[in-house]
């Protein structure tokens, strides 16, 4: 069982909006779409929904034409999706009808899903009279109110704040456990990095980065230093033939060449006596590897501008 896209690719004129992309959920989980703004990312998920018509490629669902008309599939778009002037009670039974779904299993659903995402009381309003927030639970409801088997997330978190950010987490958290096949479209990296394994990073409608996130890091090796003293220590750094790249209240930050120069400054601060407070060596963040690659492409295709 597995979501596969093939080839897929869209094209307005002489303008490529999608350069042919492929990838595969081969089993359940989350697979990122990240990009800068324009990247393709939206134009990528509505080829995949059959919501935009694709110049080429395919997209199968367990081996066969995904079809979202008949399919369980939930969708979540970056923007409203809502209608204004209608109640909130009657809209998702109307979305719940499309997706083939009996009234009682309708009332079952949105009952728990009311409770679930606490929107308990707000049935009879009017989407208008909803803060952003609010109309954002209202479509996570309707992307799982038929429980369906794919899932896909534009900007899930858009608009929420903290509070509401970490109750959507959870329910993510609670679909993966459930085993459900996820697509994620997010500019914020930390939450990829808490959900994913694997990842596409567009930019100007390419793909300029694929591959499992853990495997993608490790093959940057641990690159990063952060060290935090209870002195200065800039001497120290400069005999290990290290400069920092960041100087911040909380820390100094190094890009180490090999980890035997974290460890030769590790020693030299402890044979000093000067206290230390914080030390790690890490590979490198998806946001340090998103920014990378991005300027990376932007080089090789002679732009300088794009971030």
């Amino acid at each position: 069982m597995s979501l596969e896209v093939k080839e897929i690719s869209k094209q307005y004129g002489a303008f490529t909006a999608l350069h042919p992309l492929s990838f595969t959920l081969s089993e359940p989980g989350v697979y990122a779409l990240l990009g800068t703004n324009g990247a393709g990312k939206t134009t990528a998920i509505r080829i995949i929904l059959g919501m935009l018509s694709r110049n080429s490629g395919e997209v199968l669902w367990h081996g066969k034409a995904l079809s979202p008309v008949t399919e369980k599939v939930g969708y979540l778009a970056e923007e409203r999706g809502l209608y204004p002037k209608y109640k909130i009670n009657e809209q998702l039974r109307y979305f719940a009808k499309l997706r083939g779904m009996q009234k009682d299993e309708i009332e079952k659903s949105m009952k728990y899903w009311f409770r679930r995402l606490e929107l308990n009381g707000y049935e009879d309003k009017r989407a208008e009279q909803l803060s952003k927030g609010n109309q954002q639970k209202v479509q996570m409801v309707a992307a799982l109110i038929s429980d369906p088997e794919l899932l896909i997330l534009d900007e899930p978190l858009s608009g929420l704040d903290p509070v509401n950010a970490d109750l959507f987490k959870s329910v993510i958290h609670e679909q993966i456990e459930k085993k459900k096949f996820i697509i994620m479209s997010c500019h914020q990296m930390p939450v990829i990095e808490e959900f994913c394994n694997d990842i596409t990073i567009l930019h100007h409608g390419s793909a300029v980065l694929q591959g499992n996130l853990n495997e993608i890091k490790k093959s940057y090796g641990r690159v990063n230093l952060s060290v935090k003293c209870d002195g200065d220590i800039l001497p120290l750094a400069a005999q290990c033939g290290l400069a920092p790249e960041e100087i911040t209240p909380d820390k100094l930050s190094f890009k180490i060449s090999n980890e035997a120069q974290a460890h030769q400054l590790l020693k030299k601060i402890v044979e000093s006596d000067i206290p230390l407070i914080h030390y790690e060596l890490r590979e490198p963040t998806l946001h340090e590897i998103f920014v990378e690659n991005i300027e990376r492409a932007d080089k090789e295709a002679g732009r300088s501008d794009e971030i």
